[in-house]
């Protein structure tokens, strides 16, 4: 029996431990920066396999170490706690509408997986170096009120938990990081590795207008939801300036626009981000946007108030940390099991963050069905959602730091992140940060419009 098969023996010898996991937190769904319940479900778990987790100080989440005893290389696992809003998921918190309808559940048990397999005798047998396995809260950029909420009281600093967990310098000290994320594959695939995804921006947009009797005096008034509509139009106005290569989106969701039907509404809230490929398409993009919607408030009167925020780095999966997974998933499921394509994902992810200061790969496996964020999305295989990305995860860690840590020096060695460090990286993000009055009503009846930094 090969060194592979060894730990994918290991691995699977916690079956029932990786499956009761997967559907505890199936059934226990907490969104972004709430998930206390899932954080100390997993707690529990380390502890009871002998780590020692170091817990996330006002926030979910911890991470755990564990040494070989020699020097080498530090690799971090990771895995996302928290959930989505899905209202009509037939299994969504009734009171929440919390779901796990992108499968971080899956992710928890694929992290229980690899720390539990670790940890059987002989696992560690000529590695080097340490591996930390990293729970780490809010992936999922929802509920961007709640969480300026959070940043006001001095909670967080940053909406993306791993871009928090970077910040408070949890990951200082790792030199790679990798995870697997669930999803539905061709058949006969178990893992998709593409080139990376987008990064964004988020956006919590509040028009301000004078409230007045809607019926009785609606020229007092200034009607705040009628802004918010005359700026989303003319975003839409002018997408198609939007180059295609750089995948620019703007989603916006309302709020609030309005709290009586007989009142003009005299605030509309917007959340909403601006995607794109790059860092610079983002920053410059986002500009666009802001001006979009700025002047659409000023043609009717109305002010506005623009809070950008960082959302996400645009993730690039480091090739050489994509060769290695994609070696472990074959010598776990096989020949041709891997799926390798030059595709760009217009989607986000805070593993964008860790590979702008990392080699870092974001891979996905199959087992799930139905649409990701959507009604319908379930873990419908825990063994090729759950279990066959632990065996790959607890391969590709041997792979990295067997033999004296080559194939790990070989990656830190030839990667390329965007930054240098973890202060450069912030610096960076920092700037697209921005709390500001878009329009300005001078005294001499002119308009100044100041909607970028």
């Amino acid at each position: 029996m090969n060194r592979a098969e060894q730990l994918a023996q290991m691995t699977a010898k916690h079956r029932e431990r990786i499956y009761e996991t997967a559907d505890y937190i199936w059934t226990h769904p907490e969104t972004g920066y709430r998930e206390w319940n899932t954080s100390a479900y997993l707690e529990k778990q380390f502890r009871e396999l002998g780590y020692e987790p170091v817990l996330a100080e006002n926030i979910p989440g911890f991470y755990a170490d564990l040494d070989t005893g020699k020097p080498g290389p530090k690799v971090a696992i990771l895995g996302e706690l928290d959930s989505l809003i899905v209202r009509n998921h037939p299994d969504a918190n009734p009171e929440t509408a919390a779901v796990h309808a992108c499968g971080h559940n899956a992710q928890c048990a694929t992290l229980i997986g690899v720390a539990a397999a670790m940890k059987e005798p002989g696992a560690l047998d000529g590695m080097c170096g340490s591996i930390r396995f990293i729970a780490v809260p809010a992936e999922e950029l929802i509920e961007l009120g709640y969480r300026e909420e959070l940043r006001k009281k001095g909670i967080i600093r940053y909406f993306g938990g791993k871009v928090e967990f970077i910040y408070r310098g949890y990951l200082d000290g790792v030199d790679m990081a990798m995870m697997i994320h669930s999803g539905s594959l061709k058949e006969g695939k178990a893992l998709n590795i593409n080139a990376g995804c987008n990064g964004c921006v988020t956006k919590n947009i509040l028009f301000k207008g004078v409230s007045a009797h809607a019926g009785g005096a609606p020229e007092k008034g200034v009607n705040a939801l009628y802004a918010a509509t005359c700026g989303l139009n003319a975003v839409n106005a002018i997408r198609e300036t939007f180059v295609d290569d750089e995948h620019i989106r703007f989603h916006p969701i309302i709020t609030e626009a309005g709290l009586a039907v007989n009142a003009i509404p005299e605030a509309a809230k917007v959340e909403s981000y601006v995607r794109g490929a790059s860092y610079d398409s983002i920053y410059r993009y986002n500009k666009k946007v802001n001006l979009a919607l700025a002047g659409a408030a000023a043609s009717i009167g109305c002010r506005l108030e623009l809070n950008d925020r960082p959302g996400y780095f645009p993730l690039n999966n480091d090739p050489n940390m994509s060769d290695v997974v994609a070696a472990a998933m074959e010598a776990v499921a096989g020949p041709d099991s891997v799926e390798r394509t030059d595709v760009w994902g217009t989607g986000c992810t805070d593993m964008g963050d860790v590979s702008a200061i990392m080699p870092a790969v974001h891979p996905h496996a199959s087992g799930a069905v139905g649409t990701g964020h959507g009604c319908d999305y379930y873990i419908q295989d825990k063994e090729l959602a759950c279990v066959r990305p632990a065996q790959c995860l607890a391969v590709a860690a041997d792979m990295l730091l067997s033999g004296g840590g080559e194939l790990a020096k070989k990656v830190i060695a030839e990667a390329k992140p965007c930054f240098k460090s973890k202060e450069e990286y912030l610096a960076a993000i920092d700037r697209l940060e921005m709390s500001q009055e878009a329009v300005i009503y001078n005294e001499d009846g002119t308009v100044t419009l100041d909607y970028s930094r």
